[in-house]
């Protein structure tokens, strides 16, 4: 008996497991899935340790087994080393996409090992996942792993391992949110006149609300435009339309909403008319025949836009030198420009108004505010002007216009 048990690393397993060891008795080391010991194979030898009286003292030494098979001094502790390392910082991770580096600590270790990625858990409807297919050999004392194509804001275990079932390195990580899916169910209640919808499913992130644009045009009221942009709870699938005259034609859009963002974007158009003859959705602005191309100047016949018992608003007097539907609506809900002379000009505020009751205002005197210029009309153009109103709540805004379109 020549050797006592090594106090070495505490997660080593010795085979045999005994207090002391005879003379050349080889001991076979072990650690835990995922570590290697930094020898495999020891055993306990004698060596002379000083010479008494002309005769050799004797001790008793380790010895391990390297990996060309020669026994060498053990002269420091035997530990359990992690076999591979995920490099820190490198792990990435997408919306499709996994991927990290690893290096190998022990390169005899690591032959033969291969990584894998997996459904962390069983998809069900409506939110289903393909399984992915494949396993990845690694080669080398290191590298990259990618995960294949996958699918967004689904669980995946990523795992490296050694056969026939020594787990390297397991880690459970869920792919990042991307944009929703477009909405594809949308549907005007009768019975209540409400918008309802089908609320979308989270399969490519946490649906957090919606974003829903309203146009509504009056074929009776001429030159009316209102539009709303709603951000609306995901617990909401519905959203009651504001009365308007019977064939009145609405335009609506719909995006669900994730961390990511907006998705794409479902568009309904459809009338409250009870006729089948379709009224076209382009806007008809009123017409105007008091004007002076020598004055520049234009008589706007005025009314409030917010009626009894609303509180009266201020009013915004937009002027542009367009006239199209579109053109129209993007002044309605844009942000116009400070008139500028030296350039065709876009839509500028020619007047801020308090209008409380109908009154003809004259567009182009020149007259100037804090932010606004009533500047002359330039003979021989088309204007479109825009007496609009503007509501803004925490989750909505409410542009409200009336359109004048004229030529100088």
């Amino acid at each position: 008996e020549t050797c006592q048990r090594p106090r070495w690393d505490s997660r080593l397993r010795l085979a045999p497991d005994q207090e002391n060891y005879k003379e050349n008795e080889e001991v076979m080391l072990s650690c835990i899935d995922g570590f290697q010991p930094s020898f495999t194979h020891v055993k306990c030898v004698r060596e002379v340790q000083s010479i008494s009286h002309g005769k050799p003292i004797y001790r008793g030494v380790w010895r391990g087994r390297d990996g060309r098979g020669a026994w060498n001094r053990i002269r420091s502790n035997v530990v359990c080393l992690e076999v591979l390392q995920v490099v820190p910082g490198t792990l990435e991770i997408s919306s499709t996409s996994i991927k990290l580096n690893w290096t190998c600590r022990i390169p005899d270790a690591c032959q033969h090992m291969s990584a894998t990625c997996r459904l962390a858990g069983p998809s069900s409807p409506p939110c289903e996942a393909e399984e992915v297919k494949g396993e990845e050999m690694l080669h080398g004392q290191e590298g990259t792993f990618t995960c294949p194509p996958l699918q967004p804001f689904t669980d995946y275990s990523v795992t490296i391992s050694l056969p026939p079932s020594t787990i390297l390195f397991t880690w459970l990580v869920r792919t990042k949110e991307t944009v929703p899916d477009k909405p594809e169910k949308l549907w005007l209640d009768a019975s209540t006149g409400s918008l309802r919808w089908k609320a979308l499913p989270s399969c490519k992130g946490e649906i957090i609300g919606y974003q829903l644009n309203i146009t509504t045009r009056s074929t009776q009221d001429g030159g009316f435009l209102e539009m709303e942009r709603l951000r609306l709870s995901s617990s909401v699938t519905e959203h009651p339309l504001r009365e308007h005259s019977p064939g009145s034609s609405y335009v609506v859009t719909m995006q669900g909403l994730t961390a990511a963002g907006a998705g794409a974007v479902s568009l309904w158009e459809f009338q409250t008319s009870s006729s089948d003859t379709p009224h076209p959705l382009d806007i008809g602005c009123h017409s105007i025949r008091d004007i002076s191309p020598s004055q520049g100047t234009a008589v706007l016949p005025l009314r409030p836009i917010a009626r009894p018992p609303k509180v009266a608003r201020e009013h915004q007097l937009i002027v542009a030198t367009m006239h199209n539907g579109t053109a129209v609506e993007d002044a309605c809900w844009g942000e116009p420009q400070p008139f500028n002379a030296s350039r065709q000009p876009g839509a500028y505020v020619a007047a801020v108004l308090n209008l409380t009751a109908p009154t003809d205002f004259v567009l182009g005197d020149g007259t100037r505010g804090q932010g606004y210029h009533n500047a002359a009309l330039r003979p021989g153009s088309n204007y479109t002007a825009l007496l609009r109103l503007v509501r803004r709540s925490q989750q909505a805004e409410r542009f409200t216009c009336v359109c004048y379109s004229f030529s100088v």
